[in-house]
């Protein structure tokens, strides 16, 4: 049972059966399913593929509950609640986690999250490993076709030992989804022609244009898709064809005025990754790599996807919605030359144009969410506009999250492979040496150990100018509570909570002690029956752009809402008000041949909600000049 892709109205449901014949989807606004609200059909031709629907009558913040009956009559119920319409603040609890793989299935480190009460939770990228052997393809390192493909999903989604927690999750609270790399093979690159691509085992071949125009590509697409709720969305004539009438996985959606969110899509339209250098490169390769990092004819989400999640940031700023959450499968935070190809790092151009685009538009409480490198790792997030230059900060900071479970293996056999001991595995000799690793690894006090881990970060990231990991001494208003601001040492998942009165953000990560295969298989009840704790909490003040606004500016908009739409005060709420600089006299809202003053123009932009419109009105300083910025508005 799944529920995915929800918004204040509308739904994918989704199921799979293993009888052939028709599936009944019942929804209502009751757990005893009293009054049924809709009821739809789809039908279960092939056991391998799972069956969605789409329903769009819902209400906004309602609690919904949903009953799949298949063909042979047996039932399960379901349950995910509407996010609340803009314009109120009723605080909103999700989960993100990402990372895992079939070998290490049942995932103990979720087991807590139906407690929880959600409203939703993220499966942020890498949510299956198509490049490693796991017990349902045994003998397979790479999946290469579709039915490959979906055995390695129903392998993570199925009961092991008892124990299905993937399952009761989904059962217990809507998700959003988006893929990675090992969705498909190691480090793929979606815009990238096939033969510059990685890829393992030829599986792209060395003909076309672009990776996401390959056989393999879209049969991977295509399993992704049947397995998590998800409605199928395409670009148009973009007018690139690395994106034009391609698979949209971007998503943007509104949870009330407390948050908006921002599930982005970094594998089908990016660039193939810089060459890999080695951290003990000389001084020079370095400056060049990182030279060659702010090449601006890269990208990581393709012009369109780029734009579109401009205007969704300025879009959620404008309507005042307090927190802008943006999930990445990839850092946003500097790590240093390690395997930065990879991270946004390795796309400085684009890097900067987006933290730029914030930085310059005052979006304010912009929290990257990330993933990949298997652990809690938070740090403030700044930017520069050329290799040498000065880092800006921009008030956003990244809470880099996961993994739900992760082992690797470099030749001496699996180990258990949580961000801390990888990155001491991983160091070279010469920057970590042999008896400063076998130091780490006698420890036994996991504070320690992440300290240790954090001191080797901060090593690799101070000489090149970026800020040492954690929050301390930033510009973000945060307060640690438990824990570590690195965090390294844990399978698990993340909470954030945003309170409704104050919209204080409380971040807190709840993990197991990591196990590897072997472990899972030699003693699964007490691997299984492993408990989620409290390994990391924090809260964050929301910075506040609001100014008091000026009678004169309060009159002028108040005389423009009753002439323009009738409102009078009482009828409408004041959401957010904020100093501005405007390019021209016509306040940036020139129409076709209108002769606009080119001069600075000070003056404010004024946000009001009155039901389901939002409206966004320009003035200048006096309030003599009052524009409705349409494109903003929600009218």
């Amino acid at each position: 049972m799944a529920a995915g892709d929800v918004t204040q109205n509308s739904a994918v449901l989704w199921t799979r059966s293993t009888e052939v014949g028709p599936v009944i989807f019942e929804y209502a606004t009751d757990a005893n399913f009293g009054a049924i609200a809709g009821r739809t059909t789809n039908f279960v031709t092939d056991p391998t593929v799972p069956v969605q629907v789409q329903v769009s009558d819902l209400a906004p913040q309602t609690q919904y509950y949903y009953r799949v009956t298949d063909a042979a009559g047996t039932s399960a119920i379901g349950q995910f609640r509407t996010p609340a319409p803009l314009g109120t603040q009723t605080g909103l609890r999700f989960g993100v986690t990402g990372d895992w793989q079939g070998e290490l299935a049942p995932y103990p480190s979720i087991s807590n999250v139906p407690d929880r009460n959600l409203d939703f939770f993220v499966l942020l990228g890498d949510t299956v490993e198509m490049d490693s052997i796991s017990p349902d393809l045994p003998g397979v390192r790479q999946s290469a076709n579709i039915d490959q493909f979906r055995t390695k999903y129903n392998e993570i989604f199925s009961e092991r030992f008892g124990l299905n927690p993937w399952a009761d999750l989904r059962a217990s609270t809507a998700t959003y989804n988006t893929w990675d790399d090992h969705e498909i093979t190691n480090d793929f690159a979606g815009g990238a022609a096939p033969a510059a691509s990685p890829q393992r085992n030829g599986i792209f071949g060395t003909e076309g244009r672009f990776v996401n125009e390959t056989p393999v590509f879209n049969q991977a697409l295509e399993a992704f898709l049947d397995y998590k709720p998800m409605t199928e969305q395409q670009y148009g004539e973009t007018g690139d064809p690395r994106t034009a009438n391609k698979e949209k996985l971007y998503r943007y959606n509104v949870h009330g005025s407390d948050a908006a969110s921002f599930v982005l899509d970094l594998r089908s339209f990016r660039d193939k990754p810089l060459p890999f250098i080695p951290e003990t490169a000389s001084p020079e390769a370095v400056n060049a790599y990182l030279q060659n990092s702010f090449d601006p004819n890269r990208t990581v989400l393709g012009q369109a996807q780029l734009q579109e999640f401009k205007n969704d940031l300025l879009a959620a700023e404008n309507a005042g919605i307090t927190w802008k959450f943006v999930m990445s499968t990839v850092p946003m935070q500097h790590f240093g030359i390690a395997v930065s190809g990879e991270r946004w790092e390795g796309f400085e151009a684009e890097r900067t144009e987006i933290l730029r685009f914030i930085d310059e538009n005052n979006i304010s409480n912009v929290v990257f969410v990330s993933g990949d490198f298997h652990g809690n790792v938070v740090n403030n997030v700044t930017y520069q506009e050329g290799l040498g230059q000065p880092q800006k900060p921009t008030g956003a900071f990244d809470v880099m999250i996961g993994p739900a479970a992760i082992q690797l293996n470099i030749g001496q056999g699996p180990f258990a492979a949580p961000f801390g001991p990888a990155t001491v595995a991983f160091t070279p000799d010469a920057l970590l040496s042999p008896a400063e690793k076998d130091r780490y690894r006698a420890m036994t006090n996991e504070a320690e150990k992440n300290a240790f881990v954090r001191q080797v970060i901060d090593n690799r990231i101070l000489p090149l100018g970026y800020d040492p990991v954690g929050l301390e001494g930033s510009e973000i208003d945060a307060q640690l509570l438990q824990g570590s601001y690195f965090n390294g040492h844990n399978y698990g998942w993340t909470e954030f909570a945003i309170a409704p009165d104050t919209q204080q953000l409380t971040v807190t990560t709840f993990g197991v002690e990591p196990y590897t295969q072997g472990n899972m298989e030699a003693n699964p009840a007490e691997v299984a029956n492993r408990t989620p704790t409290v390994s990391l909490q924090f809260t964050v003040n929301p910075q506040t752009g609001d100014v008091l606004l000026p009678s004169n500016i309060t009159t002028a908009v108040e005389e423009n809402l009753a002439r323009d739409f009738g409102l009078q005060p009482g009828n409408f709420t004041l959401v957010s008000s904020q100093k501005q600089t405007w390019s021209d006299g016509c306040l940036g809202l020139g129409e076709a041949n209108e002769s606009c003053l080119l001069a600075l123009v000070e003056g404010w932009q004024v946000t009001v909600q009155s039901g389901d419109r939002t409206l966004v009105y320009r003035t200048d300083d006096t309030g003599s000049q009052v524009r409705l910025d349409r494109q903003s508005s929600q009218l």
